[in-house]
């Protein structure tokens, strides 16, 4: 018997349409005589699973079941592919928990987690993770300029806390930039960070489990054409990724031994892939995205083709680690 897979592409943020973007290239490379696919919409409006011709059938979300030619068809498990919230926030994970239904993502705690940028600082940082200085905000906070530039100095990035995909984030080389940024970032969350510039090189490393293993995937170095590695350097071509990454095979050890670590630190299981600044030789852990990109061009599928990894086998390998 065929094992019916949900892929669950959408969302409620920003970054939709790059969602369903990595929906679709995993509904066109899942083995299709092992798996009976399913792509399913989740939306503000509306919850749907879609046949071959894009005719849409509504969830039902008490089991996340669907009828189809008078048929209820349930899930075996569910591919996770929703950028942000609420598949990277955990939202959507703690309600696969309650029902019972498996899914390729971390638990909904570490997803939590890990969204949540500050947060994931926090706890790295106790582990002896370097990373930049922060000042952290809630929208309504009085923002007294003078004091964050004395924490993180000049210039310095403005991010929301809870969003991925690059949307929101500025560089700042004034007070006013600051302002214009902090603006900037509260329209894509209520919770911002204000990050010191950290000088160095920029490399991107995914971490998965792999046939039950935890495997460090090879590094890319990504160089921006812009002035750091914003929407438009990461979607619209201004940036060159540069897999295996042309780092020293110090820096190598170092990156690779890091990122195994905060993975074992964060508990996480599934896939992820980490952005660290290489400063001096030493890496400087930025984030972790735990739904990263899954299209042909994304950073993480290409390491993935680096280590001889397939798109098929990628996602076959998710879903039997989540099924088993």
């Amino acid at each position: 018997m065929k094992k019916n897979i949900a892929i669950a592409m959408g969302g409620f943020s920003s970054e939709v349409n790059i969602s369903l973007k990595s929906g679709n290239v995993v509904y066109k490379h899942l083995d299709n005589t092992k798996y009976a696919p399913y792509r399913v919409h989740i939306l503000k409006e509306k919850w749907v699973a879609l046949d071959d011709e894009a005719n849409e059938y509504p969830i039902n979300k008490n089991d996340f079941s669907f009828v189809m030619d008078g048929k209820s068809i349930t899930f075996d498990c569910v591919f996770n592919a929703i950028h942000g919230n609420p598949g990277e926030n955990g939202e959507l994970l703690a309600y696969f928990n309650l029902i019972g239904l498996k899914h390729t993502s971390a638990p909904y705690y570490q997803m939590a987690l890990t969204f949540n940028k500050r947060d994931t600082l926090s706890v790295v940082k106790a582990y002896g993770i370097k990373t930049a200085i922060s000042v952290y905000l809630n929208k309504g906070d009085v923002v007294d300029t003078d004091a964050i530039i004395a924490k993180v100095g000049l210039p310095c990035f403005i991010k929301p806390n809870n969003a991925g995909s690059s949307y929101g984030i500025s560089k700042a080389y004034t007070k006013e930039e600051i302002l214009k940024g902090i603006e900037v970032a509260y329209k894509e969350d209520s919770e911002i960070l204000i990050e010191s510039f950290l000088d160095g090189r920029e490399v991107s490393v995914g971490v998965i489990q792999y046939k039950g293993a935890t495997k460090v995937l090879p590094i890319t170095e990504i160089v921006s054409e812009n002035d750091f590695f914003d929407y438009e350097a990461k979607y619209e071509g201004k940036s060159h990724e540069i897999t295996p990454a042309q780092i020293s095979p110090e820096e190598q050890i170092k990156v690779e031994a890091i990122a195994e670590k905060v993975y074992k630190i964060l508990n996480m299981s599934g896939f992820s892939r980490s952005e660290y600044i290489l400063v001096n030789g030493e890496p400087h852990f930025l984030e972790m995205n735990t739904v990263p990109g899954l299209t042909e061009a994304s950073i993480l599928p290409q390491q993935a083709q680096v280590a001889g990894i397939t798109l098929a086998e990628l996602f076959e390998n998710a879903i039997e680690s989540a099924c088993s």
